[in-house]
């Protein structure tokens, strides 16, 4: 499962989407929208996501690398909102399935880093005093 998507994400479909007798680990990495950024004057009451029309083939590019050598059993199941979010909603969900938890973790972790610095995807933050800016640019 990779998607970039305007449809609130369902972390059960991703648990599911790596389930795997095989695997004895899963790590779950859910990024949510905060009420304040250090980029931000004021208090974030929204974001609102862009992304470009190659995002979902950039998402499984990443997910394919970051496999790359990965003896299996191992599973990956990511997707990242796109459009109108509020505080509290899933920006993103990364499940990542794999025998033991030490390679779940460090896979977990590449795939999310990765995800930050090479999806491309941008996000507007709305603050309570009615201003925005970009973030990502």
């Amino acid at each position: 499962m990779v998607a970039v998507t305007e449809e609130p994400l369902d972390v059960g479909a991703h648990l599911a989407a790596v389930e795997d007798r095989a695997c004895g680990a899963v790590v779950t990495f859910l990024g949510q929208v905060r009420d304040h950024d250090p980029g931000a004057t004021g208090e974030v009451t929204g974001i609102e996501y862009s992304a470009h029309p190659d995002a979902t083939a950039v998402l499984a590019r990443l997910v394919a690398d970051v496999l790359d050598g990965v003896a299996p059993p191992a599973r990956i199941a990511v997707s990242h909102r796109v459009g109108s979010l509020a505080v509290g909603d899933l920006a993103l969900v990364a499940c990542v399935a794999t025998a033991h938890r030490a390679q779940a973790y460090d896979l977990s972790r590449t795939l999310v880093e990765r995800v930050k610095a090479e999806l491309p995807v941008w996000k507007k933050q709305r603050t309570a005093d009615g201003a925005s800016h970009w973030v990502g640019l």
